[in-house]
């Protein structure tokens, strides 16, 4: 009977350590809290859309004190392993600075999410085969930083040295799985 008992002991410990790691690991709690953020947009007067896209070096005038700034590209969320909408557009200002602009973002809380800018094509690879929202940290990306918030309106500075061409998504990437959330389009 002690034995017994013993053994149940033992394995009600064994799950418990596999409960409490897991929850660690997985936070599953993440799923049902909405970290809303709304930042204002840039004061710059948007004035255009640039002609050459992503690599277009194009930088618009100032306007008296007034600084302005064109559309470089701009595209709307599509799902990834994670119901996602929005839009992600990426602007250079009258300074020559150049920023990624998320509108409206909505898409699932998780662990370890940031913004990246992908050479990789939105949607996946393989028309959404197995294991195709892992692809993004396969080729070059510049990392924006950490998502500020699931839902809402955000903004992202894009470092001076960032080389833009040959990137073809804005991604929301979790770290801790490897795998989108959601990608925009931005070629």
């Amino acid at each position: 009977m002690r034995r017994k008992r013993g053994i149940w002991l033992a394995v009600g410990g064994v799950l418990l350590v596999v409960a409490v790691v897991g929850a660690f690991v997985f936070q599953p709690w993440l799923l049902f809290i909405d970290d809303k953020v709304d930042e204002g947009d840039d004061a710059s007067e948007v004035v255009g859309t640039a002609q050459g896209g992503l690599t277009d070096t194009t930088v618009p005038e100032a306007s008296g004190e007034q600084k302005t700034r064109v559309v470089l590209a701009s595209a709307e969320f599509i799902d990834a392993e994670h119901g996602t909408s929005g839009t992600a557009t990426i602007f250079r200002r009258s300074d020559g600075s150049r920023f990624l602009r998320l509108q409206d973002l909505d898409t699932s809380n998780g662990p370890d999410l940031h913004v990246w800018i992908t050479d990789r094509r939105s949607g996946g690879d393989c028309e959404g085969c197995f294991g195709s929202w892992g692809i993004y940290d396969d080729g070059d990306y510049v990392k924006l930083g950490a998502l500020k918030g699931n839902q809402g309106n955000q903004s992202y500075e894009i470092p001076d040295g960032a080389d833009l061409a040959g990137m073809k998504s804005v991604v929301i990437w979790c770290d801790k799985f490897n795998v989108a959330f959601g990608t925009a389009d931005i070629t």
